[in-house]
């Protein structure tokens, strides 16, 4: 048990419940831990307990605080819910006898099976067991989802084609690039490559030992390429602008997603070598045969490293840059293009030209959007959005009373989240890597209160029709929208902090808020037309499912300017992406028989990655 996490080693299939292993054990510190073992229970338990950690380290270097578990909700009887802070997530090594290994948003857990292996080849041994939690690419795959539900709840709520498959995608991404933290197995494949990285090799791949025993012949995924049926050979798979146009099952659509980001990678990390493979060379480029001299191979690798980790700190990065419901892979990447010019103005190794290309090479590019250069990608300021919203722009006194003080004792005791108002503004605490995680938790849900007020009482509501949030104003808004105590309701969802370290070192510092507002949708056009216009919806009428829509903020806590405004791409009002949403879950979006087909249409489903992971996906 940690700060973060902690191992509860029960094995429900064999009616066993393993000795849990003692990290703090002399002897165990003396020899770095248990030895690699493929029978030892508390092996395992280190295992699992190790790589977390590190994809928790990962996250908070590039979000710049503390990681923090998705609340556990309690809905009561009489309406409402309840809000609990989750300290730890559980782990469950053995947690059952199946192909299968996932992240639980209800019991806040992550649950890994073991399988006997039942096919008969050069890699596997029938009847041997194979154990998920000894993949290091399976552990830090499925903490990736447990992270991430963490920073965006809803990005596991199927609306559109892209949103489970971003969740596969980035829980792969993490997964691969922690691969080049390991030096010994970096060296080892650039040795084997020689210093390609376009031919086959183990960094591109995930999960490989758990794809040979499922069956596949291979890893699960491979971000370079894939088997040829026919010739039984490892064959590169080529960019293809079309590959999004007929992949629809989560899973393969992803994958389009993960080698997009890997061809960045691998654009960046060619330019930064040629020089070493021009010394090599002598000039002409092209290494003699045989193996790579061990210094170069050192060097490359060194390199590949670098690389990889900038890579890595991106794609974190970029998810305080994305809406907060209804993700795409183009909002994605505006994501990643925005927050990486935000920290690193100038981009001197071309980061941001390197994932324009390839992302361009597998046809992913934002809806709407009039070019593809690094300009025209970046999400808009607060000043720019008013701009195109026809609204005036904000004077500096509006400005500095962004947040204002309330009594904490008085919002709890009543449950209201409108603020008593005061003349002075809230002081923001710092909030860094070392911070209580349980009093960062409960500032979230203060600064929501301060700030909704803000927005829907006060100054802050011309910046909200430039953010495309609906509020009172005068308009006939349908009664499908979804109204608290008789006004439309306006979710501030939470205000977090991000302290971040710049390319020239400095540190900059954003107040990241994420706001939505929701709507009854239906099945039947003739029923929602109905519905909007009757007089009043009865609270039990929740509707076939909930079309959501919303913004995320990014602010300077200093000076309280508005600095990005990242918008989905209609408003509550909007009936052409309310069908658009509808037609994806009414008529599936997804190939017949998928699995993800029934978390598609029940939009509540409560284990979305048991459902998204079944044999082995």
């Amino acid at each position: 048990m940690g700060e973060y996490i902690e191992v509860v080693d029960i094995d429900p299939a064999s009616n066993a419940l393993y000795r849990p292993v003692d990290l703090d054990d002399p002897k165990l510190l003396a020899q770095d831990g248990l030895a690699p073992s493929q029978t030892n229970p508390q092996f395992h338990q280190q295992m699992v307990y190790a790589v977390a950690m590190t994809t928790i380290g990962h996250f908070e270097r590039a979000l710049g605080r503390v990681a923090l578990w998705s609340s556990r909700r309690e809905y009561p009887k009489g309406g409402g819910y309840y809000e609990y802070f989750v300290r730890r997530l559980r782990i469950y090594p053995h947690a059952l006898r199946d192909r299968n290994a996932y992240y639980s948003p209800s019991k806040k857990a992550l649950l890994f099976g073991y399988f006997p292996i039942e096919v008969k080849d050069k890699f596997n041994t029938p009847g041997t067991l194979v154990f998920s939690c000894l993949s290091h690419d399976i552990i830090a795959h499925e903490t990736t989802h447990a992270l991430l539900d963490g920073v965006h709840p809803r990005f596991n709520v199927p609306v559109n084609e892209d949103v489970l498959a971003f969740h596969e995608a980035f829980a792969d991404i993490v997964a691969l690039f922690q691969h080049f933290s390991y030096p010994g197995v970096l060296r080892d494949q650039i040795a084997r490559t020689r210093g390609n990285l376009a031919n086959e090799n183990i960094l591109a791949q995930l999960a490989q030992q758990f794809g040979r025993a499922a069956g596949r012949g291979g890893a699960l995924r491979d971000a370079l390429g894939a088997e040829n049926p026919k010739t039984g050979k490892w064959e590169p798979r080529p960019p293809s602008t079309t590959a999004l146009d007929h992949t629809m099952e989560p899973h393969d659509r992803g994958a389009i997603l993960v080698a997009a980001v890997f061809g960045a990678f691998s654009k960046v990390y060619h330019a930064r070598t040629l020089d070493l493979f021009r010394i090599a060379t002598e000039g002409t480029g092209v290494l003699p045969e045989g193996a790579i001299h061990p210094d170069l191979a050192k060097r490359l690798a060194d390199e590949a490293a670098r690389v990889a980790m900038y890579v890595l700190q991106m794609c974190i990065r970029a998810i305080d840059y994305c809406p907060p419901v209804g993700i795409t892979f183009g909002d994605y990447l505006r994501g990643i293009i925005t927050a990486d010019h935000d920290i690193n103005p100038e981009d001197e190794f071309g980061y941001r030209l390197a994932f324009i290309e390839s992302f361009r090479q597998w046809g992913i590019y934002p809806r709407g959007m009039r070019t593809m250069s690094a300009e025209g990608l970046m999400w808009p300021t607060g000043a720019e959005a008013m701009q195109d919203a026809g609204v005036t722009t904000m004077k500096q006194d509006e400005i500095d009373k962004l947040f204002v003080a309330l009594s904490d004792a008085d919002a709890r005791k009543t449950g209201s989240r409108r603020p008593r108002r005061t003349a002075k503004p809230i002081q923001f605490k710092p909030w860094d890597l070392e911070g209580d995680r349980l009093k960062t938790w409960k500032d979230i849900d203060d600064n929501s209160r301060a700030l909704w007020f803000w927005l829907v009482e006060g100054a802050g509501k011309n910046l909200a029709k430039a953010a495309g949030l609906v509020l009172d104003d005068g308009k006939k808004v349908p009664a499908t929208v979804f109204r608290r105590n008789g006004r439309i309701a306006v979710e501030v969802h939470s205000v977090r902090r991000a302290l971040r370290r710049t390319a020239k070192g400095s540190t900059t510092s954003d107040l990241v808020v994420e706001i939505t507002q929701r709507r009854a949708g239906y099945f039947d056009p003739e029923v929602q037309k109905a519905k909007d216009k009757q007089a009043n919806l009865a609270k039990s009428d929740t509707g076939d499912f909930r079309y959501r829509t919303g913004c995320t903020l990014l602010i300077d806590p200093v000076s309280m300017n508005v600095r990005r405004v990242i918008s989905t791409p209609g408003d509550i009002l909007d009936n052409d992406e309310l069908e658009r949403q509808r037609q994806y879950i009414f008529e599936g979006g997804l190939s017949p028989n998928n699995a993800y087909q029934a978390a598609s249409r029940d939009m509540s489903s409560r284990e979305p990655f048991a459902l998204l992971h079944r044999h082995g996906g």
